[in-house]
């Protein structure tokens, strides 16, 4: 795989998508041709991991990096910045192997970083999009994103969305060694510091659509971890309910 900052890289982790892998990969790279592709494995027993290096054999826009176990989904995401750091990529997208995240949408992420510098495609702007949803689950996910403002102040309407854009200087601010989480709270943490930071974050509508295949990879510990995380992180700001400081673009 080229090492280029004018190259976007788009990191997929994956536990058991055997079925995805390989639709996704196509669907991503149809759309946006240019892009390379980072998937990160958590040693999937379904052999995900075989049918990955398949695919990097094939295309050397694809990239594996295969974990030892399962270490879950923050330390997926954590493997991938890390390695676009230092092949120096430039925009870095994170996205789901299972479609819930349509590949289509990607060339409105990459267009809204010329203005902002993390971009989250979001649920809840411009009303609910989401489908294939019951509303008990919708409701769960309102209330938790409602639950992040009130206690951090972040003024994002889906803070919990995965499907999201990060400008370079953005990773390289993070210190992401330092990061709490282990699951899906990454993603309120990652938002939350980076507000912190004084960066900019633009939401942009996107639909959500069930996964197709496969199942959810949601637990009662990691439910657990995104309720007791967010006041780690208010307090880790003392309270602090704005930004630190703000950056020009350079």
């Amino acid at each position: 795989m080229l090492r280029t900052m004018s190259v976007p890289l788009v990191v997929i982790p994956t536990y058991d998508e055997r079925d995805n892998v390989g639709p996704i990969s196509a669907a991503v790279l149809h759309v946006v041709p240019e892009a390379h592709l980072l998937f990160v494995d958590d040693n999937s027993p379904d052999g995900t991991g075989a049918v990955l290096d398949d695919l990097a054999r094939g295309d050397d826009r694809i990239g594996v990096l295969h974990k030892a176990g399962k270490n879950g989904f923050a330390a997926a995401y954590i493997s991938g910045f890390k390695w676009a750091l230092e092949r120096e990529y430039g925009p870095v997208i994170g996205m789901d192997a299972d479609f819930s995240h349509d590949p289509a949408e990607i060339p409105a992420l990459l267009e809204a970083a010329g203005s902002a510098d993390l971009i989250i495609g979001s649920r809840y702007v411009d009303g609910i999009r989401i489908t294939n949803w019951p509303l008990s689950r919708l409701l769960l996910s309102k209330m938790a994103a409602t639950y992040v403002r009130l206690i951090t102040g972040i003024p994002v309407a889906d803070p919990t969305s995965g499907f999201r854009c990060y400008r370079r200087e953005v990773l390289q601010a993070v210190n992401l060694d330092a990061i709490l989480s282990n699951g899906y709270s990454f993603l309120v943490e990652t938002a939350h510091t980076t507000w912190m930071l004084g960066f900019r974050i633009r939401e942009i509508p996107i639909t959500f659509v069930d996964r197709r295949s496969g199942y959810s990879k949601m637990t009662l510990n990691i439910f657990r971890e995104s309720l007791w995380i967010v006041w780690k992180l208010a307090f880790r700001y003392r309270l602090r309910r704005r930004p630190l400081a703000g950056r020009r673009r350079e």
